[in-house]
């Protein structure tokens, strides 16, 4: 039997956890409850937990190894987890739909992100299904976009990044290191077979074998289609709430609509191969 109790944010995604207490090693039953709630919802919220970075960290290795990123912020000096500053964030990259790193040739399979400062108003996470979202379209739709393939490249968040002064890493290095990358435009989840659309506005450049007008058409279509208000969640912020999400099923967006400093620890997890 369950030690805590979970509630739904929709019929589609997001759900909270009550009664569990993240800052100690969880039992195996309550580990595999948490990684099936997980993948059923596509992202959980606890609140209330005032633990340190290091139980975090300890908190995430539970799922996976971690996933250092290729680029991370100035602000954090233990390499584990990543220290998000913010104080005016419109346009730096977190207020548009994507998913953890996608120009990696292995994805995160998710994230843990924790409210350290959060500003009195504003600073929503939007969180949308990307497999509500390739349900959602038809048949002929779903038929042209299976099999084919997407470029992920790292230099537009990365120039976002050094224009906003979050990081100091030089960009012909980085790019050098991390090559754009073709991943399924439907990619098929591991854990559950179903199938999501794996494409957003940070990362991905274009659909490979599409002519220039096709990719025109397309591809801001499927972007546009992940947005659909049907498909989402949003959860407010307190200080010390968490959230655990699936990288393989779900987008995020980082509401910007404030403007005082904002601090965010996220701590990414391993993933796979997109199939």
């Amino acid at each position: 039997m369950s030690s805590f109790s979970l509630r739904p944010l929709t019929s589609t995604i997001g759900a909270e956890i009550d009664g569990l207490d993240i800052a100690s090693p969880l039992s195996s039953e309550d580990r595999q409850e948490v990684l099936d709630a997980l993948v059923a919802h596509h992202v959980l919220f606890f609140r209330e937990q005032d633990i340190t970075p290091e139980q975090q960290v300890a908190f995430a290795k539970q799922f996976g190894p971690i996933s250092f990123p290729p680029f991370a912020p100035k602000y954090g000096t233990n390499p584990e987890y990543i220290v998000l500053d913010q104080e005016n964030p419109k346009g730096e990259g977190a207020d548009a739909w994507h998913s953890d790193n996608s120009f990696m040739s292995e994805p995160p399979m998710g994230s843990v992100l924790r409210a350290v400062l959060i500003p009195e108003v504003g600073g929503d996470t939007c969180f949308a299904s990307t497999v509500a979202a390739y349900d959602a379209l038809s048949p002929s739709i779903q038929r042209l976009v299976d099999g084919l393939k997407a470029i992920h490249d790292i230099t537009k968040p990365l120039l976002k990044g050094i224009a906003a002064g979050h990081t100091t890493v030089n960009l012909e290095d980085v790019q050098a290191q991390w090559p754009p990358v073709a991943h399924p435009i439907v990619r098929t989840h591991p854990v559950t077979g179903k199938k999501s659309l794996y494409v957003n506005r940070n990362s991905t450049t274009h659909i490979e074998g599409l002519s220039e007008r096709e990719n025109e058409m397309l591809l801001p279509f499927l972007m546009d289609h992940i947005r659909s208000p049907e498909f989402q969640c949003r959860f407010k912020w307190d200080t010390n709430s968490v959230a655990f999400w699936d990288n393989r099923s779900a987008q995020h967006f980082a509401v910007s609509d404030y403007h005082s400093r904002r601090i965010m620890n996220r701590v990414t997890i391993a993933g796979e191969k997109v199939l």
